[in-house]
């Protein structure tokens, strides 16, 4: 399916961790707007590092070298600073990474203070208010917005987490298994939560669970030994997947 419009389009892209090592190779993908996609296979087979690509988190190690292009909006992100990218492209990660010294207020806020950007009190507030009610966690904490963001429980935590991606008002959101530290009713909030902002932001999902994949996903990936075997709407790749390796994932005959 060739999109006229896509908010965000891998050309080629490739990810090595070494001359002899390449991690993602020649993938070639186009994210429509406001979809939720979810990236799938087996341990080791270049889905987080292809995430990770999208967000320029590859920049911190000079080792890595990222080849052929990412667009966000026809733009080429890979010559762009990681700075300008990231507030565009937000993540959020498998475990929750609230910053352990701030408050829960301060850590929604923390974009702005790492990129020295400065608001009103009122802007402040009404962005802690507004993205803490995007993640339905508003009315649990709003009489503790001054306690550490590491008080709360676990799945509390990664909803601060995004709500802290949020705040920057990213156009896409990367999360690389975002529940699989989550037990099963904190695994349905976050859900529930990914199926809503999808509304406001595009999201690319990392999941080993193939459950989650087709309960939230309209589009899924399927990778294996760093190539995009498949990519297809969901609903179409686990029902008639026309690759055989995709089939055997599926399956459970390859983990």
């Amino acid at each position: 399916m060739e999109l006229v419009n896509p908010i965000l389009e891998f050309k080629k892209t490739c990810v090595s961790y070494s001359k002899q090592t390449m991690a993602v190779k020649y993938v070639s993908a186009a994210i429509e707007r406001n979809t939720i996609t979810a990236i799938m296979g087996p341990s080791g087979c270049g889905k987080s590092t292809l995430l990770r690509a999208a967000n320029l988190m590859h920049a911190l190690y000079p080792n890595i070298r990222v080849d052929g292009e990412i667009l966000l909006n026809g733009q080429n992100i890979l010559s762009m600073e990681p700075i300008e990218v990231r507030r565009k492209i937000g993540m959020v990660f498998q475990r929750p990474t609230p910053f352990p010294t701030m408050s829960i207020y301060d850590n929604v806020l923390a974009g702005y203070s790492l990129n020295g950007i400065r608001l009103s009190k009122s802007e402040r507030n009404e962005i802690v208010e507004k993205c803490l009610r995007n993640v339905a966690l508003w009315d649990e904490v709003k009489d503790v917005l001054n306690k550490k963001g590491t008080f709360l429980s676990g799945g509390q935590q990664q909803r601060l987490c995004i709500a802290r991606a949020l705040a920057m008002k990213p156009e896409v959101l990367l999360m690389d298994e975002p529940t699989s530290a989550l037990d099963p009713i904190a695994t349905k909030h976050i859900e529930d939560l990914i199926l809503e902002l999808q509304k406001d932001v595009t999201i690319l999902i990392v999941t080993h669970n193939m459950g989650q994949a087709k309960r939230i996903s309209s589009r899924s990936m399927f990778m294996y030994l760093g190539d995009l075997v498949e990519y297809d709407d969901t609903e179409k790749m686990f029902s008639n997947p026309t690759d055989e390796r995709t089939r055997a994932y599926l399956t459970g005959k390859m983990g």
